[in-house]
């Protein structure tokens, strides 16, 4: 490339953590690629627009990402770096998820004093997460979910500072890509289906642009790319977005392809669960096939 290579991203600490991993990805494949990043503020940034956006219904995946998109389709980048899980699952015309780096550990983990189990009735655990909710209340329904918003350290330092909270629940991927030092608080995984696309990173070009797509085929991480097909097909077949509180888990072995989901409807009725497995060269159709499944 004889220009540099312009990446977009938003300006939160884990947003530019996975800019310095794709940075670090394509200097050991193009050690002579001169990179530089451009900070875009996005609608989900917003405090303001992203508490009407959530309390409206209609859904916050694209808050995140929208503005990316728009400056990556008007040339004024030319990667979109997102995480993955706040991409909607209907792809926008004209730009393509060209890769993807390898998977970060997909678990949703619970921060407290104590353990999940161990935790009294009634009491409170914050998550901004309809998934999240739905899954920690099937676990635990004596439990009291409430709604915590903000990035990772100030959902931490909310944690500290409100002695009604008894703990709340993050992604693993990013308390590690952050290098937080939890050491103080008792940290476990919890039994629930992560979020599509979680922990992983999107990489995003313009459809057609070859030259740049050839720059990030160098770092994809080709297992990872493909649990992402299964997943977001999976995401796009059920029309979802956030408020739809659907879980999934996918693993390679052997060329074999396998699928899980949980999906939850209305509040007082069980959970759909599903599960397939079919050719990892395909897994698009391991994905149509739990559809049918759990809609038979």
């Amino acid at each position: 490339m004889n220009r540099p290579l312009v990446i977009g991203s938003r300006g939160s600490a884990l947003a530019l953590a996975q800019v310095e991993l794709l940075k670090t990805a394509l200097h050991v494949e193009h050690p002579a690629l001169e990179i530089t990043v451009k900070i875009i503020t996005t609608s989900g940034d917003e405090r303001s627009e992203f508490s009407t956006a959530y309390a409206s219904g209609a859904g916050v995946k694209g808050l995140f990402t929208r503005e990316i998109e728009v400056a990556l389709l008007d040339g004024g980048i030319d990667v979109a770096v997102h995480s993955c899980k706040d991409l909607p699952g209907l792809s926008t015309e004209g730009l393509s998820i060209s890769a993807v780096l390898e998977r970060a550990d997909t678990a949703d983990v619970f921060i407290g004093s104590m353990g999940f189990r161990e935790l009294p009735p009634a009491a409170a655990i914050g998550t901004s997460s309809v998934r999240r909710r739905r899954q920690l209340l099937w676990l635990r329904p004596d439990l009291c979910v409430r709604d915590m918003r903000g990035n990772v350290p100030t959902r931490i330092e909310k944690l500290r500072a409100d002695k009604d909270m008894a703990g709340i629940v993050l992604a693993r991927a990013g308390l590690d890509r952050l290098r937080i030092d939890l050491g103080d608080w008792h940290v476990e995984p919890l039994p629930v289906l992560h979020a599509v696309g979680q922990g992983a990173i999107a990489l995003q070009c313009r459809s057609g642009d070859e030259e740049v797509a050839a720059l990030l085929a160098a770092v994809n991480h080709a297992p990872t790319y493909t649990c992402i097909r299964a997943e977001r097909e999976l995401l796009r077949l059920l029309n979802g977005d956030c408020h739809l509180p659907v879980g999934v888990a996918t693993k390679l072995d052997n060329g074999m392809l396998s699928m899980q989901t949980i999906i939850f409807g209305p509040e007082d009725a069980p959970p759909l669960n599903g599960s397939a497995c079919g050719s990892a060269d395909a897994p698009e159709d391991v994905a149509a096939i739990l559809f049918d499944q759990i809609n038979s």
